[in-house]
């Protein structure tokens, strides 16, 4: 695609969890617990008024959904505050710090006094109906590959609770979450190709972990996307917690705002209008009373009805794929989903099919009266819900008239993205009032700039020249989670600088591609391998299987990995003895290859032996042993 032509243009919001003491506004730990929930309680919320009288669109959406809102807490991670019984006490300064050296690091500008400001949230991520945050410095920017990429505002929140089941009538949310420190960055538009946001959000990441305050592992450092085409209306992507999927993200996005531009200039070519769809819903029941498709039936055998309705000029409009794997269609049948709560819908672009006959489309179309160049779409379910989303069909078709809307949408697992509500506005904001502003002096500002973490390409010339690492493992280590753990271990064991690289980065990537729950490993049984290593307890070849087997058990430590896996080190004596018996029964085959025998004996000893013993004190021994034998 020629994203030029298309003028994309392209923003992030990148949320990261930070490694405090205590959460934002208690001093319950910001861990997440695996524990049984000790205190369960459900609520209902509803979207409240701005102080101008207005109702945040987003908020109302929520509402609609008219879902109970299920809540779990423990005594270890939550308190009153989390449950909104006890006011938030002050604002984390430990925090607050961070945010201020990250903001000073990206040459942002800190504003003199906090004030912390309710957003009103009512999808139940935050029992109070709003989440509390706080901006703490505008402007500033980051400089990638030569260009500069303006900074418009960085905040201090709250991270939401944990959403952990949600059906039709339910939404069941975690507590253990709610109230982490999540620092906010917010860039400018000015990211105009899919790699180009990829780039700039990792350099954001690298310098976010070179403060060597934030949380690391699945789901603490999230972007969201803000992407328009044409002069637009922006569409944000919320919640993408892989890099690597963001310009597979970008791509199908804009892939779709394109298309959507398209199919309203096609239909306006056709001479067709919103006007043209009158919004009659017709009752089809009685065509499918003997269908074999098992998704009407189903519904008919719980009390529901078919209802349809045409839409005029969409007749292959409606099946066109707005970007892989998703049609015009779907994009329809996501509000029929989220306003009805029915499970999907049929259209004629995509009938015959799912069982339903060539003549019961025919009966169909000539029921609502349609022509070659219309569409129908019908829903099967209750009444109340097969009205209700075939209104939502109505005003969603009627849209596509106005190319792409303001919304926000949800990443899907392979780069596409799905409605999820309307964009809020202005009207969610107001002034908390439990929490004192908190004036920033300029004192503190000079004293926090003289001691600022080294930025990211300082650590990177570092490593390679005190540590002998090469560019490539330098570079690993600097984009890595585990840059600030390969500090404090390269200090102190700094002969295992490439070892320790490696295993941080390209050793536990492998193990996580594979299935293996890195996330359950602790820093300390990551030091006490290391530890281990340096004292000649353990062989790098152990690496591997102890910390894959630590991740399975996080409970363990490093000497019960060493006992549970027999990997250790056999004494020396032990050792000789295993490679006299090798060397006595392969007598031929080193009279045979003389000292070139190493080689295969090293195998055969090395496949008893791996992660018992050193491959080096083998060798040295294998060939001073043959060397021996060769002289008598």
């Amino acid at each position: 695609m020629d994203y030029n032509k298309i003028s994309l243009k392209c923003g992030i919001e990148i949320h990261q969890e930070l490694d405090t003491q205590h959460k934002l506004f208690c001093n319950c730990p910001p861990k997440l617990s695996d524990r049984k929930p000790e205190i369960i309680f459900t609520r209902y919320l509803r979207p409240s008024q701005s102080e101008l009288g207005e109702i945040d669109p987003a908020a109302l959406f929520e509402f609609m959904k008219g879902k109970q809102i299920q809540y779990e807490a423990d005594s270890e991670t939550n308190c009153l505050v989390e449950m909104d019984e006890e006011p938030p006490h002050n604002l984390n300064i430990e925090a607050l710090d961070i945010t201020l050296n990250f903001s000073l690091m990206v040459n942002s500008k800190p504003i003199d006094e906090i004030w912390i400001m309710r957003k009103t949230v009512v999808d139940g991520s935050n029992t109070g109906g709003f989440q509390r945050t706080s901006v703490i410095a505008f402007g500033g920017f980051v400089e990638v590959s030569g260009k500069k990429y303006n900074i418009n505002q960085i905040c201090l929140e709250e991270d939401a609770a944990r959403n952990i089941h949600e059906d039709e009538k339910q939404v069941n949310y975690r507590l253990d979450r709610l109230g982490i420190p999540l620092m906010e960055i917010t860039t400018a538009p000015e990211m105009f190709t899919p790699e180009e946001v990829q780039v700039v959000a990792q350099h954001i990441g690298s310098i976010l972990r070179a403060t060597g305050q934030v949380r690391r592992g699945l789901g603490t450092i999230r972007q969201d996307l803000n992407i328009s085409t044409f002069g637009g209306p922006v569409v944000e992507i919320k919640g993408v917690q892989a890099l690597e999927l963001i310009p597979t993200i970008v791509d199908y996005e804009a892939k779709r705002q394109a298309t959507l531009v398209e199919i309203k200039n096609i239909l306006e070519q056709k001479k067709f209008s919103s006007i043209n769809i009158d919004g009659v819903q017709h009752n089809v029941t009685k065509i499918f009373e003997q269908t074999e498709s098992k998704i009407i039936k189903s519904a008919l055998n719980n009390n529901g009805v078919v209802y349809a309705v045409k839409l005029p000029g969409f007749a292959g409009i409606i099946g066109k794929e707005v970007c892989p794997g998703r049609r015009l269609g779907t994009e329809i049948s996501d509000y029929a989903k989220f306003y009805g709560g029915v499970k999907g819908l049929f259209h004629t672009d995509e009938l015959p099919g799912y069982n339903i006959t060539v003549d019961e489309v025919s009966k169909l179309k000539a029921h609502v009266n349609a022509s070659e160049l219309d569409a129908v779409v019908i829903v099967a379910d209750r009444l109340e819900k097969t009205q209700k989303a075939l209104d939502t069909v109505i005003l969603r078709s009627k849209e596509v008239f106005n190319g792409v809307l303001l919304e926000t949408r949800s990443a899907n697992p392979d780069g596409t993205t799905r409605f999820t509500r309307p964009r809020p506005g202005a009207a969610r904001m107001y002034p908390e009032t439990d929490v004192k502003p908190i004036i920033i002096l300029p004192e503190k500002i000079s004293q926090l700039k003289q001691n600022l973490p080294d930025m990211p390409e300082v650590k990177l010339l570092k490593y390679q020249e005190k540590y002998q690492l090469n560019e490539k493992l330098a570079r690993q280590i600097v984009d890595s989670d585990y840059i600030n753990l390969f500090g404090e271990l390269v200090s102190t064991y700094p002969s295992l600088s490439t070892l320790l690289s490696v295993t941080l980065t390209e050793d536990l990537k492998k193990l996580q591609r594979d299935g293996i729950p890195i996330e359950e490993l602790s820093d300390e049984n990551i030091k006490d391998v290391f530890k281990f290593i340096s004292e000649g307890k353990l062989v790098k070849e152990s690496i591997i299987p102890i910390l894959t087997w630590l991740s399975h058990n996080p409970e363990n430590n490093v000497d019960n990995a060493l006992k549970k896996l027999n990997l250790a080190l056999i004494d020396e004596i032990e050792l000789d003895k295993i490679i006299d018996l090798k060397i006595e029964s392969n007598l031929e085959l080193i009279k045979k290859m003389g000292e070139k025998a190493l080689g295969p004996l090293m195998g055969m000893v090395m496949n008893d032996l791996r992660g018992k013993v050193k491959a080096s004190d083998v060798q040295t021994k294998i060939l001073l042993k043959i060397k021996k034998y060769l002289k008598f």
